[in-house]
């Protein structure tokens, strides 16, 4: 008798989907997965972009519908939802390290969100960034904007390597 192959658990599917604008990360890594739910063989993944607008949605939905359907999972619904907003906080501490192994600064920790009223500083943050290549611990910004809206490029004085940096939100 032959026995039916297994098929792989969806959760396990779904953390392997690669982001289509940073391919070192899954979206599990950056944070962008909130639930897998099955029901049967129908499963609903609930994702949150890191914007509202972000460009690569359709092709994450594609990407992770995709990789369901041909692990044998069916019908499959991906849902959006931005509430709460996407932090990068979210990104997993290997998610942090892959980006840094890729010369992308990963973003510093944000913290807590106050709810209420939010309290006015007039300090400027911390722009101490770490360079992915050497480890010097003070960088500087060239351009606020990278290839990626959710990057900045900077340059670091010890190495003068330039490299890209992952805003914090």
């Amino acid at each position: 008798m032959v026995s039916a192959p297994t098929r792989p658990d969806a959760r396990d599917v779904v953390a392997a989907v690669v982001d289509p604008e940073m391919p070192m990360l899954t979206l599990d890594d950056l944070g962008v997965i909130r639930r897998v739910d099955i029901d049967s063989d129908a499963v609903t993944v609930t994702i949150t972009p890191t914007y509202s607008g972000c460009p690569a949605i359709e092709e994450m939905r594609h990407d992770l519908a995709s990789s369901l359907t041909q692990a044998g999972y069916g019908p499959v619904q991906v849902r959006t939802v931005f509430s709460p907003p996407w932090s990068t906080d979210w990104i997993s501490d290997d998610g942090r390290r892959k980006l840094a192994e890729a010369g992308i600064a990963p973003p510093g920790r944000v913290g807590p969100t106050a709810t209420g009223p939010i309290p006015l500083t007039l300090t400027v943050p911390s722009s101490d960034v770490r360079c992915p290549h050497c480890g010097a611990p003070a960088t500087e910004e060239f351009s606020h904007f990278g290839p990626t809206a959710c990057t900045a490029l900077r340059r670091c004085p010890s190495c003068r390597e330039p490299f890209e940096h992952m805003k914090e939100i």
